[in-house]
C-alpha cells in the first residue's frame, strides 16, 4: 500500500488526471442501486494522496491545482453516476438525440465545478497528518451543500447516499440529514489514506481505527432506533397505489387517450386479496405524475369515468397537468404540473402545483432560453412554453387523511424542503414519472432519495410511479409495500402513523452546519499550532 500511495503522490500530467477521473468514477458504485460502500474508500483514498502530491505549500498555484484534481474527480463521479440521463433524449429521438451530449457530458462537467471548489477549500485547510482527512471531508461536504442549493439545486447522488441505502445506516439521517451523512461518509472513507502515509504506527492506524468506530457507532444507532414491531396505522385508511407501467411514448400521446384511461380504471378496480376485492374496499386511490395526455380538470368525460370508478367515500389523488383558468384569449396559457384531489362525484377538491421544476425538462431557464430556442431545443414536456412554477410549497387536504406534504417527481430529492412551513403534515406523497429513463439506475436512485426523506422527517412516504418504483414506506424507511421497476400492479396498504418531529425535522441543516464548522476548525488546528511553534 505504501508503494501504491507513493506512486499516486508522485503521479504527474496525464497520469494524475487519469487517477483522479477513475477514482471519481469508482466512487459512483457506492450510490444506488449498487450501494458498495468500499467503492467510496477506493475513490477518496487516492484523492487524499493526489492532494498530498501538490507539496506542503498553500498558495494560489497549489490551490488551483487541487481544484483541477477536484474537477476531474467530480467529472468522473458524476459521469459514471448520471449517464442514464441520456435515456430521456431517446424518447423522442428524432427531436432530441442530437442534444444527448448536453445531458450526459455537459451537465456532469458543469456540476464538477462544485467538486473543484471543494478540493480547493480542502487544500486551503490542508496540513500533514490525520487532519487532512477532515479537510477533504469538509471541502466535499461544503461543495455538495452548495450543489444542492445554487442555480435551483441538484443534490442528486450526494455522498450521503452511500449510507442512505442501508436501513440501519440511514437512521442517522433523522439527526443530521443527507449532507451530514455525506460529511460522515467522506471522513470515514478517506481515513484509510493514512495507513500508507503516517509517520508513526499511531499516525497510520489511529484515523482508520476512529473511522471504524464511527461506522460501528452509526450502525449501532440505527439498529437501536429501528423498532421490531411494525408502525401502527392511521385508523380507517386503506390506500391503493396504482403503477400502470405505461411507456413514455404512449403516455404523452393524446391519440392513446382511451387506452390510457382503460389502463388506469381497470387496474384501480382489480381484486388483490379477499380483503380487497375491488376499489370498493379502499378509501384512497393514488395515481402517478401527469397521469393523462390531456387536462383532467377540463375533460368532463374523464371526470365522469373517474366518478363511475369511485364508490361513495373513496377519493382519488392523481398527478395531472392543468392550465391557469385566468388567461384571456390572445394571451399565452400558463400550464402547471399538478396533483389534484378528486371526489367520488368527479369534483376536484384541492390542487397542488409543482414549485421546484426540472430545468430543461419542464422549462428552459431564462438565461439560456434564447440561445437554446435558437438551436431548436425546447423543454422535454409537450407543453407550449413549458410549465410554470407553483407559488408555494403547501399541504394538500385529502378527505380521510392527515395533512399531506406533496412532492412531484424530483421535488423529493431536496432534503429539508419536502415539508412546508406551518402545521406538520402526517405523511409525504411523491408522485413521479420515471419512464423517461427506462430500466437504468436513474429510477432506482430517485426512489432511494425519496425514501431517505421519510427517515429525515419521521413521516411515512406514499410513492406512486408510472413505471416504478412505487412503494409505501414507514417513517423509519421500512417498506410495507413495493412494486419493482417495469411492472404494472397495485399496492394495497394502510398508512403508517408519523413519528414525533426528528432532530432534522426541527433544525434542518443546522446540525450539519455545526458538524461542518467543527471539522473545518479541526482541520486547521495542526497548521495553526505549527505556525505558533515556528514550524512552517
Amino acid at each position: 500500500m505504501k508503494t501504491l500511495a507513493h506512486r499516486v503522490v508522485l503521479a504527474w500530467g496525464w497520469r494524475r488526471a487519469a487517477i483522479a477521473f477513475v477514482a471519481g468514477a469508482i466512487g459512483a458504485l457506492a450510490m444506488p442501486p449498487f450501494g458498495f460502500f468500499p467503492a467510496l474508500i477506493l475513490a477518496l483514498v487516492p484523492a487524499v494522496w493526489l492532494v498530498d502530491g501538490l507539496g506542503s505549500r498553500r498558495d494560489v498555484r497549489t490551490i488551483a491545482a487541487a481544484a483541477g484534481i477536484g474537477w476531474l474527480w467530480g467529472f468522473g463521479y458524476l459521469l459514471a453516476g448520471l449517464w442514464w440521463l441520456g435515456a430521456a433524449f431517446l424518447v423522442e429521438a428524432e427531436r432530441f438525440a442530437w442534444a444527448m451530449p448536453l445531458g450526459v457530458i455537459a451537465l456532469p462537467a458543469a456540476l464538477a465545478l462544485f467538486y473543484a471548489a471543494g478540493f480547493a477549500l480542502a487544500r486551503a485547510l490542508w496540513s500533514p497528518g490525520a487532519a487532512r482527512v477532515l479537510a477533504l471531508a469538509t471541502g466535499l461536504a461544503a461543495a455538495e451543500w452548495l450543489r444542492g442549493h445554487l442555480f435551483t439545486g441538484f443534490p442528486w447522488n450526494a455522498l450521503g447516499m452511500a449510507f442512505g441505502q442501508s436501513l440501519p445506516l440511514m437512521q442517522a439521517a433523522s439527526l443530521v440529514g443527507l449532507y451530514g451523512l455525506g460529511l460522515l461518509a467522506a471522513a470515514i472513507a478517506a481515513a484509510p489514506a493514512t495507513l500508507a502515509t503516517g509517520r508513526t504506527p499511531t499516525a497510520r492506524l489511529a484515523p482508520t481505527f476512529v473511522a471504524t468506530l464511527a461506522f460501528g457507532g452509526l450502525l449501532a444507532f440505527g439498529v437501536a432506533r429501528l423498532p421490531a414491531a411494525p408502525m401502527p396505522e392511521v385508523a380507517g385508511v386503506a390506500l391503493r397505489i396504482v403503477q400502470p407501467n405505461l411507456p413514455q411514448d404512449v403516455k404523452i400521446d393524446p391519440a392513446r387517450r382511451e387506452e390510457i384511461m382503460r389502463t388506469y380504471l381497470g387496474l384501480s378496480d382489480r381484486t388483490t386479496s379477499p380483503e380487497r376485492a375491488s376499489v370498493a374496499d379502499v378509501t384512497h386511490v393514488i395515481w402517478p405524475e401527469s397521469a393523462f395526455p390531456f387536462l383532467l380538470h377540463r375533460d368532463a368525460r374523464a371526470l365522469a369515468q373517474i366518478a363511475g370508478l369511485l364508490p361513495a367515500g373513496t377519493t382519488l389523488v392523481t398527478g395531472a397537468a392543468r392550465v391557469d383558468e385566468g388567461w384571456l384569449p390572445g394571451e399565452e396559457p400558463v400550464f402547471y404540473n399538478s396533483i389534484q384531489v378528486v371526489a367520488d362525484d368527479g369534483t376536484i377538491l384541492d390542487t397542488y402545483d409543482k414549485v421546484h421544476l426540472v430545468p430543461f425538462g419542464e422549462y428552459l431557464p431564462e438565461m439560456f432560453a434564447a440561445i437554446l430556442d435558437g438551436v431548436g431545443l425546447r423543454a422535454f414536456v409537450a407543453v407550449p412554453g413549458g410549465f410554470a412554477a407553483g407559488t408555494e410549497r403547501r399541504t394538500l387536504a385529502v378527505p380521510g387523511l392527515p395533512l399531506i406534504a406533496p412532492g412531484i417527481c424530483y421535488e423529493a430529492v431536496f432534503p429539508g424542503a419536502v415539508t412546508p412551513r406551518g402545521e406538520r403534515p402526517g405523511a409525504l406523497l411523491n408522485v413521479t414519472n420515471d419512464a423517461w429513463f427506462g430500466d437504468t439506475p436513474g429510477p432506482r436512485q430517485h426512489y432511494a432519495q425519496a425514501r431517505l426523506r421519510a427517515v429525515e422527517e419521521g413521516l411515512p412516504l406514499v410513492r406512486a410511479a408510472n413505471t416504478g418504483i412505487s412503494a409505501m414506506v414507514d417513517p423509519y424507511g421500512r417498506e410495507t409495500g413495493r412494486l419493482p421497476l417495469g411492472t404494472a400492479g397495485l399496492i394495497d396498504a394502510g398508512l403508517p402513523q408519523a413519528l414525533r418531529p426528528t432532530l432534522y425535522a426541527r433544525f434542518g441543516d443546522g446540525v450539519f452546519a455545526i458538524m461542518l464548522l467543527t471539522c473545518c476548525v479541526s482541520a486547521l488546528m495542526p497548521g495553526l499550532r505549527g505556525s505558533r511553534s515556528g514550524v512552517g
